[in-house]
């Protein structure tokens, strides 16, 4: 069964630019089995395409990996090393979708995920939550997702520590993405791909949010 436009509030087909400053891209790893190390990467872009079927619709994203930030410079320096993400011979992080299924809950995701020239197959749990706009009348497309990660299987950190004090960490890695993006331009006329009404049944009004911080 094909997920419908109506099954998504104010769902709008069309080319979405990933905003970094009102998107977030984070993760989470077990330490020693007692803690969690949290961190997050500042630096990202990407492309959401959603389609009229929202089945057909795909993503795509790039990370800088020497952006990781864990609020701990020293282990930020060791992440960076050849050891874990190996940011100087491979800076950045890729993401492609490759297809899409319906869930219980959004959309799943299947995708092609690239780290330190190594590509494992990564899917991702998405959820698109609304197509509003914001106080400046400016149209906004709001999503999440989520997945795991063996970050064995791309050849970070092999049974190593995860920095300097010998400190060990679990090999699976949680990632928490929320997005918010705006229509993408096209540059030959300097107009919105995105337009606030369809001729293809999409929504034409579009509620206004709240007030933002």
């Amino acid at each position: 069964m094909a997920v419908t436009t109506v099954e998504i509030p104010g769902y709008v087909a069309g080319t979405w630019r990933i905003d970094p400053a009102r998107s977030r891209v984070s993760f989470a790893i077990r330490q020693l089995l007692v803690t969690t190390v949290r961190g997050r990467f500042t630096r990202f872009e990407g492309e959401l395409v959603t389609a009229t079927d929202p089945l057909a619709s795909h993503v795509r994203a790039t990370i800088d990996l020497a952006s990781v930030d864990t609020g701990n410079a020293r282990r930020d320096a060791h992440l960076r090393s050849a050891r874990y993400l190996a940011v100087a011979t491979n800076p950045t992080m890729t993401y492609r979708s490759t297809g899409m299924r319906r869930a219980s809950q959004g959309l799943l995701v299947h995708g092609e995920l690239s780290v330190r020239g190594v590509s494992r197959e990564g899917p991702l749990a998405l959820k698109l939550h609304d197509f509003a706009l914001d106080r400046h009348g400016e149209l906004r497309a709001r999503f999440s997702a989520t997945a795991t990660i063996d970050r064995r299987a791309f050849g970070i950190g092999f049974n190593a520590p995860m920095d300097a004090r010998g400190v060990f960490v679990g090999r699976r890695v949680q990632v928490a993405i929320e997005v918010e993006a705006s229509p993408s331009v096209d540059r030959r006329s300097g107009r919105e791909d995105q337009r606030r009404h369809s001729s293809g049944g999409e929504s034409a009004t579009h509620r206004r949010r709240g007030p933002e911080p």
